[in-house]
């Protein structure tokens, strides 16, 4: 993770408060799930590497995908790169090209029916409603598929506590952005070749928010 460039709050619930008594498992579980597809979906490190290679970070998605309480299944996470190769290999696909890499990042990059500044608006203003702040210096527009992940992530794990504004929120941020953008990404990475994990990593992206956002104003919170 490149750590800073997310939304942030001081006050955002953590991974240790959703061990409150009431908080909802199938709702935590599904917060931690947009947590460990932020990790995946950066620059790959030895860490991340090691924990795909040995199937560990296939088993916690697994654990994971199970107490979510939606019928999705989990990603097999299976590489036969090594580390240089499997990060110049995500590098190669979301990172670097010219005018863009093969599969930006980017939501706006996947949308031809929104401008790149409607977007960005619509994101920040839905961040700034919860006193959330975008670290600008790491130099990620708004509408980067980590900053969106940490949002998921970040509302599902309000909505477990039992907070109905995040509840609202969370349906509409995924019918507006990350629904339609994963549905593209995923599109976008079946086109090209050798995508190894990613392809794996990103038909799973898109099947898990489409099952969460159907289910999105029919849980029991």
């Amino acid at each position: 993770m490149t750590g800073n460039a997310r939304p942030t709050r001081s006050d955002a619930p953590t991974e240790g408060s959703l061990a409150v008594d009431d908080a909802d498992p199938a709702l935590a579980a599904r917060a931690t799930v947009y947590g460990v597809l932020v990790r995946l979906f950066d620059e790959p490190d030895e860490t991340v590497h090691a924990a795909i290679e040995d199937g560990s970070l296939a088993d916690e998605l697994a654990a994971l995908c199970e107490r979510s309480g939606l019928d999705v299944d989990p990603p097999r996470l299976e590489t036969g790169d090594d580390p240089r190769t499997l990060r110049a290999r995500f590098n190669d696909l979301f990172e670097v090209g010219v005018p863009k890499p093969p599969v930006p990042l980017y939501e706006s990059s996947h949308r031809d029916d929104a401008s790149w500044q409607e977007i960005n608006l619509d994101l920040a203003r839905a961040y700034d409603y919860f006193g959330l702040a975008v670290d600008e210096s790491n130099r990620e527009d708004h509408d980067h598929l980590r900053l969106q992940l940490e949002f998921a992530s970040y509302l599902a794990r309000r909505e477990a506590l039992g907070d109905r504004d995040a509840r609202d929120a969370r349906g509409d941020f995924l019918d507006r952005h990350l629904s339609v953008f994963a549905d593209r990404l995923s599109d976008s990475i079946e086109a090209e070749a050798n995508t190894d994990v990613y392809g794996d990593l990103a038909a799973f992206l898109d099947a898990f928010v489409r099952a969460d956002h159907r289910t999105v104003g029919h849980h029991s919170t």
